[in-house]
């Protein structure tokens, strides 16, 4: 991996054994135009990039290595794409590197990454990028096999409307799926079909609880937390149960739910008491 490294132009200077587990690390200086984010991750938040060139250019210094992986010639970052980006930006030709010679970790890394939190778009959208890149590596692998990579399995189900929606606003339906969204013990190649159906069925309660939005308004109803409010009401899950249904019978009883809704049994000081009590929920648990 040095010669690599010194290869390509860059300069390893350092190798040393983590404190953890004692893998072997590499620390160097990598040729900033051969260093790529992962082509599954997140994409770039222009306000957070914003900041960090403005950080970077108060200090002038750079003081935070990146930790890449060596593929096919590039060197992947699955930890530090803002602050590649950012070196980008303000000129840089070579970046500080921990690099690690296992392209395996870079899926695990991303999981870890706190750089920056993740809203739910974010992340659905990175564990579904993760998701095609392991069936197209791995196609007959288990699915449970990656439960520690994708973390959650609602990611996955989510990650599919925000590739065709990304407008989706998938918090509403987060709170059901969450619960019942669980990984299977299927190939990837066939797991992938399952969640499709899954996604299918959340799409289907989408368009339903905006149709009854656009009624609503029409009422009068004209309070922001009304689609939230309305799919809550909607939720087959509301009461707590020792055995929980299928993610299909669930989203299935949600799309029974909202098919049946009663618009004039609602009145506007109940979607007002619900938005502050969800509101006083987030700040006491942001987690």
């Amino acid at each position: 991996m040095a010669s690599a490294i010194e290869a390509d132009g860059g300069a390893a200077l350092a190798a040393y054994q983590e404190p953890i587990g004692d893998h072997w690390h590499l620390f160097a200086m990598l040729p900033i135009a051969k260093v790529e984010a992962t082509p599954y991750q997140r994409d770039l938040s222009p306000a957070h990039l914003k900041r960090m060139i403005e950080v970077m250019k108060k200090l002038d210094r750079f003081t935070e290595p990146i930790v890449a992986v060596h593929s096919a010639g590039i060197y992947w970052t699955p930890n530090g794409n803002h602050r590649r980006a950012a070196a980008v930006k303000s000129g840089a030709k070579m970046i500080p590197a921990i690099v690690i010679p296992d392209p395996e970790v870079a899926f695990q890394i991303l999981a870890l990454n706190t750089e920056k939190a993740h809203n739910l778009r974010d992340k659905a959208l990175e564990v579904i990028r993760m998701y095609r890149a392991r069936l197209e590596q791995r196609p007959k692998s288990a699915e449970k096999d990656f439960a520690f990579e994708f973390e959650r399995a609602h990611y996955i189900t989510l990650g599919l409307l925000y590739e065709r929606k990304p407008r989706f606003l998938g918090g509403v339906f987060a709170p059901l799926l969450s619960r019942v969204d669980g990984f299977l013990n299927q190939p990837l190649k066939d797991a992938i079909d399952d969640h499709q159906e899954r996604a299918a069925q959340v799409e289907r309660a989408d368009e339903l609880a905006i149709e009854l939005v656009v009624a609503g308004k029409q009422r009068g109803l004209t309070h922001p937390y009304l689609k939230n409010f309305i799919v809550a009401r909607s939720n087959p899950l509301t009461r707590a149960r020792k055995n929980l249904p299928t993610c299909k019978a669930a989203l299935a009883s949600l799309i029974k739910a909202l098919e049946q809704f009663d618009l004039g049994k609602i009145h506007f000081g109940q979607i007002r008491d619900a938005a502050q009590i969800a509101a006083a929920t987030s700040v006491a648990d942001p987690g």
